[in-house]
Parts: C-alpha cells; structure tokens; sequence
C-alpha cells in the first residue's frame, strides 16, 4: 500500500469508529491512536498538545501516542508554539537544526505539527507527530493529516 492508500484507509476507519461522537477528548484519542497504529515505523510520537482555556496563549499535552512528551509548551515556542501562533502546518525536516526546537525527547528527528480547529474556526489543539528518521514527511502527510483533522474536527 503506498502511504496515500494507508492515509484513506486510517481517515475511513476514524470516520467510522468516531461516527455520532461529540466529545472531543475521544475524538483525539482516537485519531492519534489510528494514526500511530498506521505508521509504526515512522510515528514516533503522535498526539495532540490543547489549547488551555485558564492559561492563554498556552498549550497542555492532550492524548497521544509515544514516551513522555512536554506538558506545557508556550505560544510561539517550538515546533508545536509556532504552529498555534501562525495557525499553518509545520513541516521539519531536521528539528536539530532548528534554534526555537524544544526537545521533549531527544529522540526526534523530524515532525510535522498541523494547527487543529473547530467549526467556528477557532483553534482548538494542534497535532504533533515526530519521527525519529530525518526528512520523515512531505506534502502528502501534510494534505493527508490536515484533511483528517478538518474532517473530524471542524464539522
């Protein structure tokens, strides 16, 4: 299967299971749990840091798959802190060469982290997924995970 056909199989089996869910809580667990369990190899991490209604301009570690990650990461600092400030996909290929990277496990090479909103538009969470190989996503992740998301998500 090329990574486009795992992508539509994992989005068709989160629509699936997630089907007449509203709460949001499962609705994360769910897709970072399918997602992870899609891509064993190159998902290291995978989950969602929340957006804290108590603590603007403040993300908390939501549910996810992998080894400890940060529990709090400040607007503006990170991979994951840029994506909530700018609200665009961030695609790294080498989070070693980046200056703002903050390493909540030095195990992670490469991530991607995609800003998640709600139907109203507002930001609600983003989704982080690192890798421990360089160069580990591309575009197709990009479309694939930000069309997920938008589905679950935004509806």
């Amino acid at each position: 299967m090329t990574k486009i056909d795992i992508y539509a199989e994992t989005k068709g089996q989160i629509l699936a299971v997630l089907e007449g869910e509203n709460n949001v809580t499962a609705k994360m667990a769910t897709v970072s749990c399918l997602l992870s369990q899609a891509f064993p190899d190159r998902f290291y991490w995978t989950g969602f840091y929340v957006v804290d209604p108590l603590k603007p301009e403040e993300l908390v570690v939501g549910p996810y798959q992998g080894t400890l990650g940060c529990l709090r990461i400040a607007y503006g600092r990170g991979v994951c802190g840029t994506a909530a400030t700018t609200m665009k996909t961030q695609l790294v290929e080498d989070v070693h060469a980046l200056e703002n990277h903050i390493a909540c496990d030095s195990a992670s090479a490469s991530e991607i982290v995609v800003p998640v909103v709600n139907s109203a538009g507002t930001l609600i969470a983003v989704f982080d997924v690192d890798s421990t190989e360089l160069n580990s996503f591309d575009a197709t992740d990009q479309t694939c995970l930000e069309d997920i998301l938008c589905q679950v998500f935004a509806q």
